[in-house]
Formats: structure tokens, sequence, C-alpha cells
């Protein structure tokens, strides 16, 4: 058993390769069902809205304790994740959460500026300078998801095992890269830092 986490930018097709990714390996895709939970699991419904809502559209503001909550029950779900194994779980800081955590590849997904504003045009039908927008903002979002709670830059390569350009790969080839790494064995496991001497 093994586990899978995607970290994606918007209009990397991060979704997507994680889709193609579960057919190939017969995984399971979890994405907003862990929002859903973790807010169910919180008493905090409001929660659920504010984390998807990551163009910050909807103006919500939960409490300190409602995230505090939030995203103690977004770990606890995580860790179920990986003992009943075979997923794939999309975004919500899964390399951070798992990173010690054995039988678990950590992907990130992204794309260059221009191309990824360009597919969001084009998936959403909306002018250049809106999707330059939309695009934008999501990248703060994300980055600023993952400094808030976890102290850690979004873009760090120290975080994933893995990271995919898909500006010249398709979705099916971009799955088929995580598959392939899968069935050599190339699962990772976490490496504990060495502590430097006064000799080193």
């Amino acid at each position: 058993m093994s586990v899978i986490t995607i970290s994606r930018q918007m209009g990397s097709l991060g979704c997507d390769v994680a889709e193609a990714i579960a057919r190939c390996l017969n995984y399971r895709v979890v994405w907003r069902e862990v929002i859903n939970e973790a807010a169910s699991r919180a008493g905090a419904p409001e929660m659920a809205l504010a984390q998807i809502d990551e163009l910050d559209l909807l103006g919500l503001r939960p409490s300190h304790d409602e995230r505090k909550a939030y995203q103690q029950a977004v770990r606890e779900i995580m860790h179920e994740l990986v003992r009943e194994g075979n997923v794939v779980i999309v975004g919500r800081a899964g390399q951070m959460i798992l990173r010690d955590v054995e039988n678990v590849m950590h992907v990130k997904i992204y794309a260059p500026f221009g191309l990824r504003v360009a597919r969001v045009a084009e998936k959403h039908n909306l002018p250049l300078d809106a999707a330059r927008t939309q695009v934008e903002k999501s990248d703060q979002s994300r980055a600023r998801y993952l400094q808030r709670y976890y102290k850690a830059r979004w873009d760090s390569p120290e975080l994933y095992d893995l990271m995919i350009n898909t500006a010249h790969l398709s979705v099916e080839s971009a799955a088929l890269v995580v598959c392939q790494s899968l069935a050599r064995g190339d699962i990772p496991q976490p490496i504990q830092p060495v502590t430097p001497t006064l000799d080193d």
C-alpha cells in the first residue's frame, strides 16, 4: 500500500494528472472530501467554503479556534488515509502533514505562468486578464496557506520527491512518470536530517 500527495498550481493540469494516476494504479482520489470531512469534524462548516474559496470571493473569515480545529481534523484524516493506503491526496498540504511518513510520495505538478493563464482562460472561457488575475490570486493563496500553517515555502523543491512540468507533457504522460516510479519500487522513505558536528 502506498499514498501519493499532489501539490499543483492552478492551470497546471494537476487534478487531471491526479485522476490519471489513480486510474493507472487503481487508487482512489481524495480532494474536497478532506475539506468537507475536516470542517464537519471541527464543527465549523464555514471552513469548507473558506478553503475552497481560494480567490477570496466570499470574504469568509473563520475564527482562530475554528481554523485550529479544522487543521487538526485535516491532520487526523490524512493519517487515516495513509493507514487505508492506495490513495491519491490532492492538496491540503499533504506534502507537509505526511512528510515524515513512510510509503508516501510527494509530487508537485507545475507549468509556466503564461501557459497556465492560457489554459484557465480557455477552460473557463475568460479574457486573458481575468484568467491572469485568477492564477495570481490562486498562487498567492496556496503559498500563504503553507506559510501560515506550516512555515514552509510552497515552491521549495525540498518538499517534493518528484516535480513534473506539464508544459510539454500530456496528462497521461505525466501520470505515467509517477506510475512507473512506483512500479520500480521508488516509494521514498523519509530521511532523518543529519545534525552537523564541529568536525563537519
